[in-house]
């Protein structure tokens, strides 16, 4: 290896540490096997239960029965199948709007999306300081001029639009579930102002899909503000069980990304088993409210439970429960704590979210049993007391 290079990566592994990754050996459930050891899971985005719902398992087994385990070929080439076809058709009817377009993964579909609707210069984009990382990556990648306005800060953004008039086209892109907060965007407020000021508007409901609005359409629904989103994105790898990125829209909008996303043009889409899985996940949901109904139950009835015994869950509001420890290393030390103590959760601290707001993100599923739930907060209340937290 080259000396120079070899020196740079081992100051920056020395630096950032190596990363704790943890091997599953079961399917995602309430608990997963790791090493030989089965640990009460909260660090999936499997929100509904989905990922193993034996409807989902068994179209993707027939999708491979019938098309093979992979697609072959980019979608303009011979990647496309009759499943990729049925499921953006029924995304778009799912979504209520006229189209919809799928790509291989939703990081893909935000770094995208957004360079290839700001194309040239003389176009600005306005983001939440606290969007999603595919967010920030597809604002850099555009070269549109940025303006970041403070997370929720709707008087911050208007005066942003204000004093930034005179851009050929204005984005604004934001998520509607933020992933490390929980906490849900200001999106009346957010449209009213695109109205207002001429300025398209991108959401992501990748955290919102499938939990939020009356039959698990995202925050666009749950806010009646259909119609007057211009671009819908969301995944297929969260609440609906499978893989992959959508964005959702006007016909014109999905034919312009046919020909002008670059990682659709030139990426193997993905297999028919994956759409298959996707497609029966969105009709479980509908099929079943009662998923959604056990999500909302147990996200309450833990979120209620750390509260009180006196952790910050800050302000969410989702089942993305954080509990702020603030400390990068208190924060390390009670998830390894919680994990030998068969809890697994995932901490987030710095870099990814700002020095000082160190926590430990729970994700809670509609397969978590109500006796898991009391057990894991037994933990946490044991835990915490012996690391001085609460």
């Amino acid at each position: 290896m080259n000396l120079m290079l070899s020196q740079f990566l081992r100051n920056e592994v020395e630096m950032l540490g190596m990363p704790s990754r943890r091997v599953l050996e079961s399917p995602q459930g309430e608990r997963v096997c790791i090493n030989g050891e089965w640990k009460i899971s909260f660090c999936s985005n499997n929100y509904l239960g989905l990922a193993n719902h034996p409807a989902v398992n068994e179209a993707a087994i027939r999708a491979i029965k019938q098309y093979g385990a992979g697609s072959g070929a980019a979608r303009l080439l011979s990647g496309s199948t009759t499943i990729h076809e049925e499921l953006e058709h029924e995304l778009a009817e799912f979504k209520g709007t006229e189209a919809a377009i799928v790509f291989s993964s939703g990081f893909v579909t935000n770094s995208g999306v957004i360079p290839a609707l700001l194309r040239g210069e003389g176009n600005a984009i306005f983001s939440d300081e606290l969007n999603h990382g595919s967010l920030v990556d597809g604002c850099r990648l555009s070269r549109a001029e940025k303006y970041i306005y403070h997370h929720g800060d709707m008087a911050h953004l208007e005066k942003l639009l204000r004093d930034a008039k005179d851009f050929t086209k204005r984005m604004l892109v934001t998520d509607t579930v933020f992933s490390m907060n929980g906490d849900i965007a200001p999106l009346t407020e957010i449209v009213q102002l695109c109205e207002q000021y001429d300025v398209f508007l991108m959401v992501d409901e990748a955290h919102a899909t499938g939990i939020l609005g009356k039959h698990g359409r995202g925050a666009v629904e749950l806010l009646g503000l259909e119609g007057r989103v211009d671009i819908i994105m969301g995944t297929l790898g969260k609440a609906l069980g499978s893989v992959g990125g959508y964005i959702a829209g006007s016909k014109e909008l999905i034919a312009y990304l046919t020909q002008s996303h670059r990682p659709f043009l030139l990426t193997t889409s993905l297999p028919a088993s994956c759409m298959a899985a996707a497609l029966a996940g969105i009709r479980a949901l509908q099929d079943n409210p009662g998923l959604r109904d056990k999500l909302w139950y147990n996200t309450n009835f833990f979120r209620n439970g750390l509260q009180e015994l006196g952790f910050n869950t800050m302000n969410s509001k989702t089942p993305i429960v954080p509990v702020l420890i603030r400390d990068d290393e208190l924060a390390e030390r009670f998830g390894q704590r919680l994990y030998e103590e068969g809890v697994y959760v995932t901490k987030i601290g710095t870099p990814l979210v700002p020095a000082g707001t160190s926590r430990l993100r729970t994700i809670i599923s509609a397969v978590h049993s109500e006796q898991v739930l009391k057990e894991a907060l037994t933990v946490f209340e044991s835990v915490g007391h012996e690391l001085g937290i609460i």
